[in-house]
C-alpha cells in the first residue's frame, strides 16, 4: 500500500541547474554539428590545388548535403519519435562523424560526395532531435532564452569553423588534416550526447520532464489552407538561404582568389556572418517582437542586400584594415570587405529573426507543424541547386586569381536572386497591409501574450 502510495507522488522538476547542465551538453553537442557542416569551406582552394577539383565538383559537395536532408525530412522524424531525443541526438551524431571521416579518410571524390550525403542523413536530424530535447526541457519554462543560447552556441560552431584558418593554420598546408580537426570535433559533439543520454537516463526516474513537441510532419493535404502570406514568406526563405549559405561555403576561396587575402585574414573576414548573427539576431527578435512592422523588416533585410554582392566585386577595396577576432586571430582586409560584410551580416541577423517567427501568425496553430516542414523542403531544394550553378558559373568564366573577373558572373547570379526575394517580400509587405492582413505590421508581443500564443516560432526543422 505504501509503495503504491509513493508511486503515485508526483515527481519534482528537474533542478534549474541541472537543466542548464543539458543546455550545455545539447549545445555542444550541436556545436560540433555545424563545425563539420562548414568546415568545407577553408579548404577549397586546397582541393582544387592539391586534388585538382573544379568549382563544379565543390558545388555538388555541397548540394548532395541538402539531397540528403531532403530524404530525411520526407521520411520524417520517425526516429526520434520512436527511441527518443536522447537516443535520436547520440544515433545521429554519430551518422555526422561518419560522414566526415568519409571526407576526410580519401582524395576520391566519390567517396567526398558520399561522405557529405552522410553528413546531411545525419546532421539535419540531429538538429530536429536538438529542438525536441529542448521542448522537453524547457516548455514553460525559459524556453526563448534556451533556444535563442543553443542557437548561439550552434553558430559558433561556424564561425569556428572560419576561425580554424587561425587557431589551426599549421594544417592548412594540405586538404586532408583541417577535415580531420572537424572530424575530431564531431567525436567530441558526440561525446557530449552520451553525457546527454546519460543525464537524461537518470532524470527520467527522479525529475518530472515534460513530454517533448511533437515532431513537425510533412502533411500535404493540408497544403491547401495556406494562403499567398504564407508562400510569399517560403519564396523569400528559399532565397535568402539559397543566397546566403553558398555565398559563406564560397566565401573565403572567393577572398583569397578574387582579392589576394591571405587564408587567415579571408576566415576572419567570414566568420563575420555567423558572428553578427550570434549577437545581432536576439537583438533584432526583441525589436520586431516590440514594434511588430514584420513584413516591412523583410523588405528593408532584402532591399539592405540587394546591392551588396556587387559591392563586394566592383566596389574600389580602399586602404586595408587590421581586423581583430579577440583571441583568434588577427589579419589585413580590404576596408570595402570588412564595411560589405558587417552589413551582410546584419541583414543575415534580421532576415530569420522576422521571417521563421512571421509563420505562427499567417497560418493556423494546427497545421504549423505542416507549414514549417514545407517551408524546409522548399528551403533544402533550393539551396542544393545554387552551389551547383556557382561552381558551374566559376568554371564557365574560368573564374581563377589571373581572372578575377570570371566571379563577378555568379555575383550577379546572387543579386538576381536577392532581387527575386526583394520582390516576394514586397508583395507580402503589399497583402499585410490590406484586408486579409495577419497582423504582422500590428502584432507586437504584448498583445501576441494577451492571446496565450504559444512559442511556435521554436520549431523549424532546419539550420537557421
Amino acid at each position: 500500500m505504501n509503495q503504491t502510495a509513493d508511486r503515485l507522488v508526483p515527481l519534482p522538476s528537474p533542478p534549474p541547474l541541472y537543466r542548464w547542465a543539458v543546455l550545455v551538453l545539447i549545445s555542444l553537442a550541436m556545436f560540433g554539428n555545424y563545425y563539420v557542416y562548414d568546415s568545407l569551406g577553408p579548404v577549397i582552394d586546397l582541393m582544387r590545388e592539391q586534388l585538382d577539383f573544379s568549382y563544379s565538383q565543390v558545388g555538388q559537395l555541397v548540394s548532395i548535403y541538402n539531397i540528403a536532408a531532403l530524404i530525411v525530412l520526407l521520411a520524417g522524424g520517425y526516429v526520434i519519435d520512436r527511441f527518443g531525443s536522447k537516443v535520436a541526438i547520440t544515433v545521429f551524431g554519430l551518422v555526422c562523424v561518419l560522414g566526415a571521416a568519409m571526407i576526410a579518410a580519401t582524395p576520391h571524390f566519390e567517396m567526398m560526395l558520399a561522405g557529405r550525403f552522410v553528413l546531411g542523413l545525419g546532421a539535419e536530424p540531429m538538429i530536429v532531435a536538438a529542438i525536441t530535447a529542448l521542448a522537453k526541457w524547457f516548455k514553460g519554462k525559459e524556453l526563448s532564452l534556451a533556444f535563442g543560447l543553443n542557437l548561439s552556441i550552434s553558430r559558433l560552431g561556424s564561425a569556428s569553423a572560419d576561425w580554424s584558418t587561425s587557431f589551426a593554420a599549421p594544417l592548412y598546408v594540405n586538404w586532408q588534416d583541417p577535415l580531420w580537426l572537424a572530424t575530431a570535433i564531431g567525436g567530441l559533439a558526440v561525446t557530449a550526447a552520451i553525457l546527454y543520454w546519460i543525464m537524461e537516463q537518470r532524470a527520467e526516474n527522479r525529475y518530472s520532464l515534460g513530454p517533448a513537441e511533437e515532431t513537425e510532419k510533412l502533411s500535404f493535404k493540408e497544403l491547401y489552407s495556406f494562403g499567398r502570406s504564407y508562400w510569399y514568406v517560403v519564396a523569400l526563405c528559399v532565397v535568402f538561404y539559397s543566397t546566403i549559405f553558398p555565398f559563406r561555403t564560397f566565401a573565403i576561396d572567393y577572398f583569397q582568389q578574387a582579392h589576394g587575402m591571405t587564408r587567415n585574414a579571408a576566415g576572419l573576414l567570414s566568420s563575420l556572418l555567423p558572428m553578427a548573427a550570434i549577437i545581432a539576431t536576439p537583438i533584432f527578435g526583441l525589436m520586431v517582437d516590440k514594434v511588430g512592422k514584420r513584413s516591412l523588416f523583410m523588405v528593408v533585410g532584402s532591399l539592405a542586400m540587394l546591392p551588396l554582392f556587387l559591392a563586394v566585386t566592383y566596389l574600389p577595396p580602399g586602404p586595408e584594415v587590421r581586423l581583430v577576432i579577440p583571441f583568434i586571430g588577427s589579419g589585413q582586409v580590404p576596408l570595402t570587405l570588412l564595411i560589405v560584410m558587417t552589413l551582410l551580416g546584419g541583414v543575415f541577423s534580421l532576415i530569420p529573426a522576422v521571417m521563421w517567427p512571421s509563420v505562427a501568425y499567417i497560418v493556423d496553430e494546427r497545421r504549423l507543424g505542416s507549414a514549417y516542414a514545407m517551408m524546409t523542403l522548399c528551403q533544402q531544394l533550393g539551396w542544393a541547386v545554387v552551389p551547383v550553378v556557382i561552381g558551374w558559373l566559376n568554371d564557365w568564366f574560368d573564374a581563377s586569381p589571373d581572372n578575377p573577373e570570371g566571379y563577378g558572373v555568379g555575383m550577379w547570379f546572387y543579386t538576381a536572386l536577392v532581387a527575386i526575394g526583394l520582390f516576394f517580400a514586397w508583395l507580402l509587405y503589399r497583402v499585410e497591409r490590406g484586408p486579409n492582413a495577419h497582423g504582422l505590421e500590428t502584432i507586437t508581443a504584448h498583445a501576441d501574450s494577451a492571446r496565450g500564443d504559444p512559442e511556435h516560432d521554436e520549431h523549424a526543422q532546419t539550420r537557421i
